[in-house]
């Protein structure tokens, strides 16, 4: 029996700028085992997500997935053009980590009135590269409202923040400062992958990356992470 998934979140469920996880998770399975639906947004914040859940509820899935808070978490980091992205997502207020929370929680509320779907919040993949830096401090204190929010509102906690830092402590790769992606250079990534044919995980070994392509963005090895996390969980979605 086919199970039909959404999968709902930003940038990285887009999959422009990053590998794509739901391909990776669809490759895991026997094919018809899972029917995908990406609905991903680059930039998005929470706000954003909450705001568009109309295709998802009008068409009610199994299981859906919530990858969502990068940016969120990336908002509260010194030179974060926050003005700019105000503008550019129509964002009604300065982010803000309690506004995040109450945005989540708006989300998971939406979805168990109006689905019967079983929802699943993934924690956020670890920004940057320093486990002791801002960037993979503010992730990890995202991750944190993320579980409240799961426990609060009855959904399950995805842990993919956890299996990216086991992951990064097990390499030890080099401790590469962080260094915020910016539109532009998302443009140079896409103009590299079309043009150049160079794939993500090129521009990722040559900047000494081992989970992102940018500090940010999920390579194959960050992606397979992603996957592995919410394939983890698909089997006991009903406990």
């Amino acid at each position: 029996m086919t199970t039909r998934v959404a999968c709902l979140g930003d940038s990285l469920t887009r999959a422009q700028l990053s590998v794509d996880h739901l391909d990776l998770l669809a490759r895991r399975r026997p094919p018809g085992d899972l029917r995908l639906a990406r609905f991903g947004v680059n930039g998005d914040f929470a706000y954003n997500l909450l705001r568009r859940l109309d295709p998802v509820v009008a068409d009610p899935p199994d299981v859906i997935t919530v990858l969502i808070g990068t940016n969120d978490a990336r908002a509260s980091l010194a030179g974060y053009p926050v003005e700019q992205a105000m503008k550019r997502k129509h964002l009604p207020e300065r982010p803000s980590a309690g506004w995040f929370q109450q945005c989540l929680g708006a989300v998971v509320e939406r979805l168990r009135r109006e689905t019967d779907a079983t929802i699943g919040l993934l924690s956020l993949p670890v920004l940057g590269q320093q486990l002791d830096g801002a960037p993979a401090r503010a992730s990890q204190a995202y991750t944190r409202m993320i579980a409240e929010v799961a426990t609060a509102h009855g959904a399950a906690y995805l842990p993919l923040h956890e299996r990216q830092l086991e992951e990064v402590r097990r390499a030890g790769p080099p401790p590469i400062p962080y260094r915020a992606p910016t539109p532009a250079a998302g443009v140079a990534v896409l103009l590299r992958t079309a043009v150049l044919r160079q794939s993500l995980d090129t521009i990722s070994r040559r900047r000494g990356l081992l989970l992102t392509t940018d500090h940010v963005h999920q390579n194959s090895r960050g992606a397979a992470l992603v996957a592995e996390v919410i394939d983890t969980w698909l089997p006991t979605r009903s406990a």
